[in-house]
């Protein structure tokens, strides 16, 4: 049984080939923006651990898979990274080319790059605008990788992405990428409402949902309600759902892609593993064989 058969997880209309765009009618695009906040409320120990690592390994040229309206790239950019920047929504990547748009005055948006392109595809679709191009590093944070559901009922999918972003770096090269921590929410049926991404400014509901199928956690639904505070428009209210990864199964799938050569570290809300015993995100940071 496919999960969207149960739980609705896209607008009607939106094609069920390729990673699915939950952002496609513009409606959760906005409200998203508004949870996210802009990139002076990213949280510092967020900021702190990525930029920390990336400038530890000596990184330069950062791929943003998962870019959105783009703050994390921004926030790249500000700290003088050379971004590109990819979604398979274009609903988000308006905003991203909307805020481009008003640095036009920063040099150093000049060379920001923005494009559209989808994890299945992805380095035929780099290679289309950028040939040759292979980065310093990979981000895709956010609990954005478990929007990518498992149509099959065997990770096939999800296992070809992370090869495909293996592919996109160079020998060495760093890949960031994240899950909530699925563990937890599927023995409590409950997620936190703030992130250690975002210090959203307004108050957030999060309602959760668990899809079993034949004993097996194959959904989870994640109902936002945020309370803006605006007169007639105050509420906004939409889903979004993701495939349930399990750290221990998320862990092997990473190895296998990356190869045994690779290097594995797993942090826990932007610290070592063992200092958090209930982390609300585990953190993955993947090091690329050198030969």
């Amino acid at each position: 049984m496919s999960a969207d058969q149960v739980f609705h997880s896209r607008s009607e209309g939106i094609p069920s080939e390729g990673v699915k765009d939950q952002y496609a009618d513009g409606k959760a695009a906005r409200t998203w923006n508004k949870f996210i906040g802009d990139s002076t409320q990213r949280t510092q120990n967020y900021k702190n651990f990525l930029i920390g690592l990336l400038r530890k390994h000596g990184c330069v040229s950062v791929l943003d898979i998962a870019c959105g309206t783009g703050i994390d790239s921004m926030m790249l950019v500000d700290e003088g990274f050379k971004v590109v920047s990819v979604d398979a929504s274009d609903k988000m990547l308006k905003h991203a080319l909307k805020a481009r748009w008003e640095k036009r005055k920063d040099a150093k948006y000049d060379e920001w790059i923005i494009e559209e392109a989808n994890w299945e595809t992805l380095p035929r679709d780099i290679q289309s605008f950028l040939p040759g191009t292979k980065f310093d590093a990979v981000i895709c944070l956010g609990n954005s990788f478990a929007h990518l559901l498992d149509e099959y009922g065997d990770q096939r999918v999800q296992k070809m992405c992370l090869q495909n972003f293996a592919e996109c770096l160079k020998p060495g090269g760093l890949l960031f990428i994240d899950h909530r921590n699925y563990d937890a929410m599927i023995d409590s049926g409950a997620t936190p409402g703030h992130s250690i991404y975002y210090n959203c400014k307004y108050p957030v509901d999060i309602k959760t949902s668990v899809l079993v199928v034949r004993g097996k956690p194959e959904l989870v639904a994640l109902d936002y309600c945020i309370d803006t505070g605006e007169e007639g428009n105050g509420k906004s209210d939409f889903r979004l759902c993701y495939y349930p990864h399990k750290l221990d199964t998320f862990t092997k799938m990473l190895d296998k892609a990356f190869g045994s050569r690779a290097k594995h570290q797993i942090y826990a809300d932007f610290k070592p593993l063992a200092d958090v015993p209930v982390p609300g995100f585990y953190i993955h940071v993947m090091e690329k064989a050198r030969n």
